[in-house]
């Protein structure tokens, strides 16, 4: 029978500025936010980059609505975790596909941001538990992976050191949601604040399934399924995050 490893906890003096890379508006606020609640609160500067409007995910409203109604909802809910910064890309949601254009536009953003952790999502085909991932957070996912390494290379896509982008090099890379977790962060105490910062996507929210677990019963089950992971009584609630050195 095979052991999992221990859990580490991330070293959060390593970092000052974080940078969370996801296709749509809410992909952060299902468990990130929390982490981005206490690191705010601590000093660090979080930036938010995401490559669509999410303007594909409310079937009731037309995607010319929807993306600027979407995109207010992320910046009051980045708001409640203490973001100012978020910024949008162009990629059109539902379709992003994984490539050059897609490694470009990310290797850009972390240039602009110049952050000392980025924080992206799963590229797996599934979710820990077997619930199956969607394309674009696959996409962008993969995507963010080698956008770290793209934003550190001068002569790849050179085009942005002629926009005045001069090449950064990534320290930690994260990734969310992954089948392999390797470290948490202790989010105790932030539980609510990652509520409230979800319940800011009203629209979507109310668009859902009637069956679809509300704001305080989700994130109450994925980041307390985190704390008991961690397997330290003091540890009531954590994000899981598979990190890597670079």
């Amino acid at each position: 029978m095979s052991i999992e490893p221990a859990l580490a906890a991330l070293d959060e003096t390593t970092f000052d500025s974080v940078l969370c890379v996801v296709a749509h508006p809410d992909d952060i606020e299902y468990g990130t936010s929390a982490a981005v609640a206490k690191w705010t609160a601590a000093g660090k500067r979080v930036r938010y980059f995401l490559l669509t409007r999410g303007e594909a995910g409310i079937d009731t409203m037309d995607p010319v609505d929807a993306a600027p109604a979407r995109a207010d909802e992320e910046r009051a809910s980045a708001a409640v975790v203490g973001v100012e910064e978020v910024e949008f890309g162009d990629h059109s949601d539902g379709t992003i596909e994984y490539g050059l254009p897609l490694r470009r536009d990310i290797a850009a953003a972390i240039r602009r941001a110049r952050p000392d952790l980025v924080i992206g999502t799963t590229f797996d085909v599934t979710f820990p538990g077997g619930i199956l991932n969607q394309a674009d957070h696959r996409a962008v996912g993969l995507a963010t992976v080698d956008a770290c390494a793209d934003a550190g290379n001068r002569w790849i896509f050179p085009e942005l050191v002629d926009d005045g982008l001069e090449p950064w090099h990534v320290k930690l890379l994260a990734v969310g949601g992954s089948q392999r977790p390797s470290h948490f962060v202790d989010v105790t105490g932030h539980l609510d604040d990652a509520i409230e910062s979800l319940e800011e996507h009203r629209l979507y929210n109310s668009a859902l399934p009637e069956d679809f677990p509300q704001p305080a019963q989700l994130l109450g089950h994925i980041l307390g399924e985190g704390g008991q992971a961690v397997a330290d009584p003091a540890v009531e609630h954590a994000l899981l995050l598979e990190v890597f050195e670079r």
